[in-house]
């Protein structure tokens, strides 16, 4: 009987393919190689623990901060306890590239993990990749954190886990105009990475549709006073009103809305999608739909690991987790997963590897499980539609793609 060889599962012959496979990566891409001891991994991360997004960078350390926590408390990764250090980037650029290049020469740090905003990633990613650091699980679903450029090996070292803003745009957008038979849709966006990222979803999406948008308008971060845009698209009959904006402008241009008169449906990107906007924002938000992938789970309801983990970060932090609190913990969680599937020898091709395996991370909040391959860095496209219904967000639809 012949016997096939092609599924069989033959311990040498996978060995020798790992370290073929590893050395392949070395000699393909440069690692700076530090931050990883006999005793510890030194991680690093910018946030904006002083501007206008604190709300978020602070609950996203929190979450690091509680998944470091339960990382050493079982061991570490083989041994090594997990330090994470934190720089302060204050929404700036500028000062996002000065923090990088401290947390890469001073604390060495193996990984950058889950650094947070698009502008403020996107100034020192260059800089990071060429340094042979990973850019890993950043806080923004913009479009270079996971484009692979065709001859740019050091792309290799950049990771993202964040439904991305074009394509969860496309996805709701779809949902949108298929389910409530929209004619005349419109976008008012931020002006910069983020906004044009849900420009293109919105305009891609449209395209394929053959539909034309009424009307786009922008606005300068920190913008407060939404009057001329919003009496703008409101003059083009715009019937679902797209937002590409964050917390406080979602209000404000809600409330301008309601204050006018305006009866428009109203579609947020991914970022309008967390608690604090229905805390916040009370009855002018309500009806107000979202792209999201994770709904914030209800400690009354939680059971098991869920609830035990809600109970640990309302007792650490004194305030129940958000949105961003289960982002932070998750890119965590997912550094740890990969970096125990690279080995007792964990360095830069051996973490690549593992990352570029195939091998999905699942957290216990039921998200899509994340993977990546070595042509693919985007870990997950699965979007679910979200509604505000008396103050608080519930799922609509999901398991939704364009």
């Amino acid at each position: 009987m012949k016997r096939s060889f092609a599924g069989m599962l033959i311990p040498g012959v996978v060995a020798a393919a790992a370290v073929l496979s590893v050395h392949a990566i070395a000699a393909e891409v440069k690692f700076a190689d530090q931050g990883v001891s006999g005793a510890e991994i030194v991680l690093g991360t910018h946030q904006d623990m002083s501007g206008p997004l604190k709300g978020w960078s602070v609950p996203v350390v929190n979450g690091m901060r509680l998944a470091i926590d339960e990382v050493n408390a079982a061991g570490g990764i083989d041994g090594r306890k997990l330090r994470l250090v934190v720089e302060d980037s204050g929404s700036d650029p500028k000062k996002a590239v000065l923090a990088t290049q401290k947390l890469v020469e001073k604390d060495k740090i193996f990984a950058m993990v889950g650094a947070m905003g698009s502008p403020t990633v996107l100034a020192p990613q260059g800089y990071l990749l060429d340094a042979g650091v990973f850019q890993l699980f950043p806080f923004t679903a913009a479009e270079f954190t996971f484009k692979l450029a065709p001859g740019a090996a050091q792309d290799r070292l950049k990771f993202a886990n964040l439904l991305p803003y074009v394509e969860s745009t496309r996805a709701a957008v779809k949902y949108m105009m298929q389910t409530g038979k929209y004619k005349s849709p419109c976008l008012l966006h931020q002006d910069d990475e983020y906004g044009r990222n849900v420009l293109d979803g919105l305009t891609q999406q449209l395209e394929a549709m053959k539909i034309q948008p009424v009307g786009v308008a922008t606005y300068k971060r920190g913008a407060s006073d939404f009057s001329a845009q919003t009496a703008r698209l409101k003059a083009t009959g715009c019937d679902l009103l797209v937002l590409g904006t964050v917390i406080r402008e979602t209000i404000a241009v809600m409330t301008e809305a309601k204050r006018t008169g305006w009866d428009v449906t109203v579609l947020g990107a991914t970022p309008t999608n967390v608690p604090e906007v229905p805390q916040l924002g009370k009855e002018n938000v309500e009806g107000l739909y979202a792209a999201g992938y994770l709904q914030v789970p209800d400690a009354a309801t939680a059971t098991g690991a869920l609830k035990d983990w809600l109970t640990a970060y309302d007792k650490r932090f004194g305030i129940p987790a958000n949105t961003q609190a289960i982002l932070g913990y998750n890119a965590v969680m997912a550094f740890a997963t990969y970096a125990r599937l690279a080995g007792k020898e964990l360095n830069g091709a051996s973490l690549l590897a593992a990352l570029e395996s195939g091998k999905p991370y699942a957290d216990i909040f039921r998200s899509p499980p994340i993977a990546f391959s070595p042509t693919n860095h985007l870990g997950s496209t699965v979007t679910q539609i979200q509604q505000v219904k008396d103050g608080r967000w519930e799922v609509v639809s999901e398991g939704l793609t364009f």
